[in-house]
């Protein structure tokens, strides 16, 4: 969570100084591209400290629990990106402040999609008649 904060904030700020970024055919807000930026970062490191440190019992396959982060992240960004884009929009929060608010959403709803979706433990079947 402080990662992605971070890396938000430090896009928001210091990469993109312009109110939106254009690409020619398509325009983003300052703020939707600097959640795009710490979403991958995020993604990356938080595979891996879910994978080997908070679900480590977890006995799922590592590329079902890869693809199934994946969903949940992907999950996880559509709400933070809602939640970013009408906490900007319509309660005129500054970004960053809005990004607190949706963050501290997001991580809690994701903690449970990861608890019992991503590396959940299967349970091994009884061998016994």
């Amino acid at each position: 969570m402080l990662l992605g904060f971070l890396v938000f904030t430090g896009v928001f700020h210091f990469i993109v100084k312009q109110k939106e970024v254009d690409l020619g055919f398509i325009a983003f807000k300052s703020y939707s591209v600097a959640l795009f930026c710490s979403s991958t970062v995020v993604f990356i490191v938080g595979f891996l400290l879910n994978k080997y440190v908070v679900f480590s019992g977890s006995n799922l396959k590592g590329r079902v629990q890869l693809f199934r982060y994946f969903l949940a992240c992907m999950s996880s960004f559509c709400i933070n990106y809602v939640l970013l884009n009408g906490l900007v929009i319509y309660l005129h929060l500054f970004p960053v402040f809005a990004q607190i608010i949706a963050t501290a959403i997001v991580v809690t709803t994701s903690f449970f999609m990861q608890q019992y979706f991503t590396f959940k433990v299967e349970k091994e079947p009884d061998l016994v008649p």
